[in-house]
């Protein structure tokens, strides 16, 4: 018979020896991981604002559709990612602009930009029948809810580039080769013709219409038919720099016309008078992001010297010093407001009063103009 005390030690040995097998069975477990902290989901980037432009010419025409192109890719650098731009070039002024458009639509461009007057009524069609996209026209005067106008006062640039004109020919005749008869397009001959009197009351000017603004042959065609009666010192209202070439070729002067056509005719060219859509083309597409864009009747833009929208770049060394003088003196007018174009006593071709002393015309009369200033030679064609 076992003693008490031997049963307790034997009994505390086995309980040690119990608690040991236990120990030794059991897996080690990981010590439980804190939770990590939930970082904040990152805000879903917004789509970029779809933007889309029709071309009347090819991107390389070197004037009026190259100018609309480099806004375009100035806008690319101002936004970056933000925004996404396409655009469809050689887009004829007729029912095709219209399909068009449509199609612009279709791919889900929210903001859409008609570069040329014959737009108009296409783009207010189908502005009409998508009030959610904006629609923006150039040089036009019809508006909708969602659909406004823009221009630049080209005729700040073709009255500069008269001013030089004057001073540089020898003959007193100068030549523009003139798109198609609108508005636009004889303000600035007038514009023109302006300017050079300013500096040489002498001045007579001879215009030849090739009813296109993009056709080289024809515009060449015109240029020579005004050299040949005349003309040593040329501009243009055509989208190409044939006329600056033909100059070039005869051994003449000329201007470049919407972009800078230096390198077209080095040695016949005396300035280029150029648009920058920019300024504008960034403001629009500003307040379409900000969800400030606005339009309806009356929205109109239109911009000049004093905006940064129109210049006079790359005068020739050949220009005289007190034309230089002059041209300055012109742009900080205009930059200012101190100077006016279009300013009384003023007469028509008619000998006719238009705009009496120390009147001065405003954009409507501006708008309207159809008839040539005193010294224009020819009569105003009544359309195409």
């Amino acid at each position: 018979m076992e003693m008490p005390t031997m049963k307790l030690i034997k009994l505390a040995g086995l309980t040690v020896l119990a608690l040991a097998m236990a120990a030794c069975g059991k897996k080690e477990e990981a010590a439980p991981v804190a939770p990590a902290a939930s970082e904040p989901a990152a805000a879903a980037k917004p789509a970029p604002l779809k933007i889309a432009f029709a071309y009347v010419g090819p991107v390389g025409d070197g004037g009026w559709t190259f100018a609309h192109d480099n806004a375009r890719k100035a806008l690319e650098k101002e936004f970056g990612d933000k925004i996404a731009t396409s655009f469809v070039e050689k887009v004829p002024e007729a029912a095709d602009a219209e399909r068009v458009f449509r199609d612009m639509v279709q791919q889900g461009n929210q903001l859409i930009f008609g570069t040329t007057f014959g737009y108009m009524e296409p783009m207010l069609k189908v502005a009409g029948d998508s009030p959610a996209v904006k629609f923006e026209h150039a040089t036009g005067y019809k508006q909708a809810a969602n659909m406004r106008t823009y221009d630049s006062r080209t005729y700040e640039g073709a009255y500069m580039a008269g001013v030089i004109a004057g001073k540089m020919t020898k003959t007193n005749t100068l030549g523009v080769v003139g798109s198609i008869p609108i508005p636009e397009v004889i303000r600035n001959i007038n514009s023109f013709t302006l300017g050079a009197q300013s500096t040489n009351p002498k001045i007579k000017v001879k215009v030849v219409w090739v009813n296109q603004w993009f056709d080289p042959p024809k515009e060449t065609e015109a240029a020579q038919s005004l050299i040949d009666g005349g003309a040593d010192v040329l501009m243009q209202n055509t989208d190409s720099s044939a006329v600056l070439q033909a100059a070039e070729k005869n051994g003449k002067y000329a201007f470049g016309w919407d972009s800078d056509m230096t390198a077209y005719g080095p040695k016949a060219h005396l300035g280029s008078a150029v648009i920058n859509w920019a300024p504008y083309y960034i403001a629009a597409v500003r307040e379409a992001l900000d969800g400030k864009w606005t339009a309806g009747p009356g929205k109109h833009a239109w911009w000049g010297v004093k905006e940064g929208a129109i210049d006079l770049v790359s005068v020739a060394e050949a220009v005289p010093a007190e034309a230089k003088a002059e041209l300055d003196k012109v742009k900080a007018g205009l930059k200012d407001g101190s100077f006016v174009i279009w300013k009384g006593p003023l007469v028509g071709q008619d000998g006719k009063e238009i705009l009496k002393a120390g009147e001065s015309a405003d954009d409507k009369f501006l708008s309207g103009i159809n008839f040539y200033v005193k010294g224009v030679e020819g009569k105003v064609p009544s359309g195409k």
